[in-house]
């Protein structure tokens, strides 16, 4: 198809066309190590990965079909292509319109490439791959393998190009963060930090984030995963604050606890080991130890103190190319009891350690880290004790 002048091949892609190059003959490598001559590639963190395709209409049906040998296809929305052209390096797509049948037509590419005959893989565990589509490919072409696994450990280990994407991303947060922190007080709710927050890290840069802040006050607090609900703001009272902002798709995230007033003793104390449980995961993290050795030593913090029982959970997950609905790489790497996968200079995590009193308080710190040659480096500069207002 023809496209206008002013939209210009790769004009807003996120890296070069080398890198994407480099990522593709990766992956092919894996790909034939695993007996897999076509990969049908579904999910939208690894299609941006591949590619450089980015659009939040990921909920329309995309495919990037990636053959060992040969040029790759791009099955794609009408709507969605002068997009596709500004993002990638890809010259052309197979296009289908909202009346066809997604799936019949990436059946039909694959018909017109001689593909049939080939081994086909797809990521069944991949969260953009809804039942009837997967059912309906398996009736079409017969037995279909499990390409899961292929492209995240590629992912897993960012570039220097990565890195960057996300330092810049942890440089949103912090202002974010800062700005969340300034606007607490008694008399304002819950919506007026989010918006302080939020404001503020988009104007210092960061784009659309795979998941909305986590900002809650008081009771409200001690309830996981809570978001603001226009409650105000009362003297006494404890406030949680979890953000992320994105650099081109890439994520870094933040938690950071406050409290108006004086804090209960119990609430202190937490806050302490949770502090304490955090320099001990980042102190365990080194290249050649394994995913759950940070997680080991949080842990090992949280039970010496008797708070066993208030943490249950892993201690940090990779983050990277996030699309909502979850603005880590936690489906990749996580830092838990079990994962032996042994770190790498290059890998990035979020580590927040939290504590709570179920329908009480919450409080926690995090960090976003980058495995290097001999530790880590931290990529958030804020202070890390909880903040008395």
């Amino acid at each position: 198809m023809q496209h206008p002048d002013n939209v210009i091949q790769g004009s807003e892609s996120a890296f070069a066309a080398d890198e994407y190059a480099q990522r593709i003959h990766r992956t092919r490598e894996r790909l034939s190590q695993a007996g897999i001559d076509v990969m049908i590639v579904t999910g939208p963190e690894n299609i941006f990965w591949l590619t450089g395709q980015q659009t939040p209409g990921y909920y329309t049906f995309q495919a990037l079909l990636l053959p060992v040998e040969g040029e790759p296809v791009f099955i794609i929305r009408q709507l969605e292509y002068f997009n596709f052209i500004a993002n990638t390096y890809i010259s052309d797509a197979a296009i289908y319109q909202d009346g066809d049948n997604p799936v019949d037509f990436l059946v039909g590419k694959l018909q017109q490439r001689d593909w049939l005959k080939k081994r086909i893989g797809i990521d069944k565990r991949g969260w953009f791959l809804p039942i009837a589509v997967y059912e309906t490919l398996q009736d079409k072409l017969g037995t279909v393998a499990d390409a899961a696994g292929v492209i995240e450990p590629l992912r897993a280990v960012k570039s220097a190009a990565e890195l960057e994407k996300i330092s810049m991303a942890a440089r949103y947060v912090d202002a974010g963060m800062t700005a969340g922190i300034a606007a607490i007080r008694a008399g304002a709710d819950e919506n007026a930090l989010v918006s302080a927050m939020m404001g503020s890290a988009i104007a210092a840069g960061s784009e659309y984030v795979g998941m909305e802040p986590l900002v809650s006050s008081g009771p409200r607090t001690g309830i996981p995963h809570g978001t603001w609900r226009r409650r105000v703001l009362q003297s006494g009272e404890p406030v949680f604050l979890e953000m992320a902002a994105a650099h081109d798709r890439y994520h870094a995230a933040l938690m950071r606890s406050a409290w108006l007033g004086k804090p209960p003793a119990i609430a202190q104390e937490m806050e302490k080991v949770c502090q304490e449980a955090l320099q001990a995961a980042l102190d365990a993290i080194r290249p050649g130890a394994t995913c759950e050795a940070p997680h080991l030593a949080c842990q090992q913090v949280i039970d010496r103190a008797g708070f066993t029982d208030n943490f249950k959970k892993r201690t940090g997950y990779s983050v990277g190319v996030s699309f909502a609905p979850d603005w880590g790489e936690g489906a990749i790497l996580s830092l838990y009891s079990g994962v032996t996968t042994e770190l790498q200079p290059g890998m990035t995590f979020h580590i927040p350690p939290a504590l709570r009193i179920y329908g009480e308080f919450t409080v926690g710190v995090s960090e976003t880290v980058v495995v290097t040659d001999t530790g880590y480096r931290q990529l958030g500069t804020l202070a890390r004790p909880l903040t008395l207002l």
